[in-house]
C-alpha cells in the first residue's frame, strides 16, 4: 500500500477515536437544561468526525483517480525540481519576523521581512523594494492603528 494510503488510514482511526469521544464522551456531560437544545457542544466534532472519515476512506480505498498533473499544478514526485531553499527561507523568515515583532516594532521588522523576502523571491531593483516595503508597513500600520484602533507598537521597545 502506498505511503498517502497509509497516511490516511492513519488519519481514518485518528478521526474515529475522535468521532468516538464525541458522541460517547462529551453528550453525558451535558446539564438536563441543555439537552433539549438542537446543536449541542459536541455536533461540530461529531461532523467533522463523519467528513473527515468519509475523505479518508475515499483515499485508502483509491476512489480519487491518479491522472497525469498539468503544467501548471506541483507535482509531488518531482520536488526535487522546485525551489524549496526559496521556500524553506520565506518560512524560516516568517518565524524570525513572528520574534522580531515585539522588540524592533510593527514597522521595522514589518519593512525588514516585506525587504528580504522580496531578495529571498529573487527581485534584484533595491530601491522598488525598499519603498514598496516602506509603503506598505506605513499604510498596515496607519490603518490598524489609527482607523481600526488597535494598538501597534511601531517602534523598537528600547525607544
Amino acid at each position: 500500500m502506498a505511503l498517502d494510503r497509509w497516511v490516511a488510514l492513519f488519519i481514518f482511526l485518528l478521526c474515529a477515536v475522535y468521532g468516538y469521544t464525541a458522541w460517547f464522551g462529551m453528550d453525558h456531560l451535558l446539564a438536563p437544561v441543555l439537552r433539549n437544545n438542537p446543536i449541542w457542544p459536541s455536533t461540530f466534532p461529531k461532523v467533522l468526525a463523519i467528513g473527515a472519515m468519509i475523505l479518508a476512506l475515499a483515499v485508502v480505498l483509491g476512489v480519487e483517480k491518479e491522472e497525469e498533473p498539468k503544467p501548471l499544478e506541483i507535482n509531488y514526485k518531482r520536488l526535487h525540481d522546485y525551489n524549496l531553499v526559496q521556500a524553506v527561507a520565506l518560512l524560516a523568515l516568517m518565524v524570525v519576523y513572528a520574534f522580531a515583532l515585539r522588540p524592533l516594532g510593527f514597522l521595522a521588522s514589518t519593512f525588514l521581512f516585506l525587504s528580504i523576502g522580496s531578495i529571498i523571491l529573487g527581485e534584484r531593483r533595491f530601491v522598488m523594494v525598499a519603498v514598496v516595503a516602506a509603503v506598505a508597513a506605513g499604510s498596515v500600520w496607519y490603518l490598524v492603528e489609527r482607523v481600526l484602533g488597535i494598538f501597534l507598537r511601531p517602534l523598537p521597545t528600547f525607544l
